[in-house]
């Protein structure tokens, strides 16, 4: 297993990929669609093939978690070293950062952005709760059964997400934090992040008491 430096890293990068891919993909359909469904459709596409390519490339290197939510559900299942999943979500959060800061600089906007957003209410928060859920059902289900699957099974869930739930299926505290920091097609108002990852943790923990009765504490 690498160096604990080296997997920090690595989530760093992925995690500023992911953010990249995200807010770009969002920037450059709202600029050639011309239609909210056509551009949510090409934000979904982007959004699901960059978390494969990802997890692919990183997930021999730090298990590619890019999402607090996933390094705290490793954490709760003994998978992962309370110390090391403080580094991982340091690394996420500020990759995040760095990738929606990277966006607005490919498409030229201002560096520094307030998302104004709104993405609130009971339904929205249940999507956070439902999309956070089926996506660590995901992951610890394929870890447990056919590990080789998990970039795929979470390329192929995030984008079906996407559409079946009423937030688009962010499912990512480091995501919602960073989407906070963008104006774009992508972003969410500062005042719903708080609420988001509240229903994003609710869904984790309800995941990981499941996935002990399902599949125990089989390790990666």
């Amino acid at each position: 297993m690498p160096a604990l430096p080296q997997r920090a890293f690595c989530e760093w990068l992925g995690t500023a990929f992911l953010l990249a891919a995200v807010v770009g993909s969002g920037i450059m359909a709202q600029k050639l669609a011309g239609d909210g469904a056509v551009a949510l459709l090409c934000n979904t596409l982007a959004t699901g093939a960059i978390l494969a390519v990802l997890i692919l490339v990183f997930g021999p290197l730090s298990g590619a978690h890019f999402n607090p939510a996933v390094t705290i559900g490793f954490a709760l299942r003994s998978q992962l070293p309370w110390s090391e999943a403080g580094i991982y979500i340091a690394a996420q959060l500020l990759g995040g950062l760095v990738g929606v800061w990277v966006a607005h600089l490919m498409f030229e906007l201002p560096v520094w952005q307030f998302s104004i957003t709104e993405r609130t209410g009971a339904g929205q928060w249940l999507a956070e709760a439902v999309a956070t859920f089926g996506l660590l059902l995901t992951i610890f289900g394929c870890v447990a059964r056919r590990p080789d699957s998990v970039p795929y099974a979470v390329g192929l869930y995030i984008t079906a997400a996407y559409w079946f739930t009423a937030s688009t299926s962010f499912a990512n505290p480091a995501v919602t934090v960073a989407r906070s920091l963008s104006n774009t097609f992508a972003g969410i108002a500062p005042a719903g992040v708080a609420a988001f990852v509240v229903s994003q943790f609710a869904g984790m923990l309800a995941a990981v008491i499941l996935s002990r009765w399902l599949w125990g504490e089989a390790k990666i």
